[in-house]
């Protein structure tokens, strides 16, 4: 007898898995989530109270070959948390804050309590940026995932008044960028990684690492989400760049109108000893470094340079470290 079962696929295991983190997503709920997970669609009413010409803003993206060095690791707990932030930066670039947010879960095999700590991520993702998790999809699929293989990516939807989306054309030649701090890899760069590193050395501690290589390549992906609407509240922005796959110059040249050039300076802020490890380890030319990582910024802001002094004197009383790194010419 052939059942559905024989053939890798376990809806029992998926119902169990889904009886434990419903109660962990609906803590992500608020009052516009009209329904619970379950049924064919997710229904979010819309508030536009105080908001003339609503917008919205998404975008979908993944976790990448990091999900990888999870598995290896067996520590599952922090990838969902780098997706929401991921995508929250995406959009909070343009000026937005997020809504809601749906997953995609994709396995060889359910393993339910490596499942749920995915899950448990991606919750506190989204509390952390004030968002709901509303729905998303977990597919086992034998066959094209091996057992312990798995992919993470989804959706989210954010929300900006018209007249606040950031708008990039207003930047002009002799405008500063000024860049804030990553604290590591964040979600980019991890295909390189993999193949400089053995299994063996996320394990490891390397010198000028505070702790194992693992540890340091797990770090959660940071959210700019307050240090962005802050910004845009105390001061006029003229653009913001969210640093992944592309590094400083391919995702920043994004925000630049065409006709201006950016000048960065390299030596503006001191490298993170992951950076230079990866590099050393790897013999990796230093273009690839800069097209690939960021190398310790991972998000830049351009603003007039009249307000520069103010705006980095601002962020020093708040304990944020920022760094001037270049100017558009």
């Amino acid at each position: 007898m052939t059942s559905y079962k024989s053939s890798g696929v376990n809806i029992q295991k998926a119902d169990v898995f889904l009886d434990r983190i419903k109660p962990l997503v609906k803590t992500t709920f608020n009052k516009n989530v009209l329904t619970g997970i379950g049924n064919f669609g997710a229904f979010y009413e819309l508030d536009f109270k105080g908001m003339r010409n609503p917008v919205f803003v998404s975008s979908t993206d993944g976790v990448g070959t990091k999900v990888k060095i999870a598995a290896i690791l067996g520590k599952y707990d922090t990838v969902g948390e780098d997706l929401i932030n991921h995508c929250v930066n995406d959009i909070a670039v343009c000026g937005a804050v997020p809504l809601y947010f749906l997953d995609y879960y994709a396995t060889g095999r359910l393993h339910v309590e490596n499942s749920v700590n995915i899950v448990k991520g991606l919750v506190r993702g989204c509390k952390n940026n004030r968002m709901s998790l509303i729905g998303g999809e977990t597919a086992e699929m034998p066959g094209v995932y091996g057992d312990n293989d798995f992919d993470l990516a989804g959706t989210i939807v954010g929300i900006v008044d018209k007249k606040k989306i950031v708008n990039y054309e207003n930047v002009k030649s002799g405008d500063v960028l000024v860049g804030f701090e990553s604290n590591g890899l964040h979600t980019n760069g991890y295909s390189l990684v993999r193949k400089i590193f053995s299994n063996r050395d996320y394990k490891l501690r390397f010198p000028g690492l505070k702790s194992t290589l693992g540890s340091e390549l797990l770090k959660v992906h940071r959210s700019y989400l307050g240090i962005i609407q802050s910004s845009l509240k105390n001061f006029r922005i003229k653009s913001f760049s969210h640093i992944t796959g592309g590094g400083i110059v391919g995702n920043t040249k994004r925000v630049v109108p065409k006709g201006l050039e950016m000048n960065i300076d390299w030596d503006s802020w001191r490298r993170p000893s992951l950076f230079q490890l990866i590099q050393k380890k790897g013999g990796v030319p230093e273009n690839d470094m800069r097209k690939t990582f960021n190398l310790g910024i991972g998000l830049v802001v351009i603003i007039d340079r009249k307000l520069v002094h103010d705006f980095t004197s601002y962020w020093k009383r708040k304990k944020e470290r920022t760094h001037i790194i270049g100017y558009i010419k």
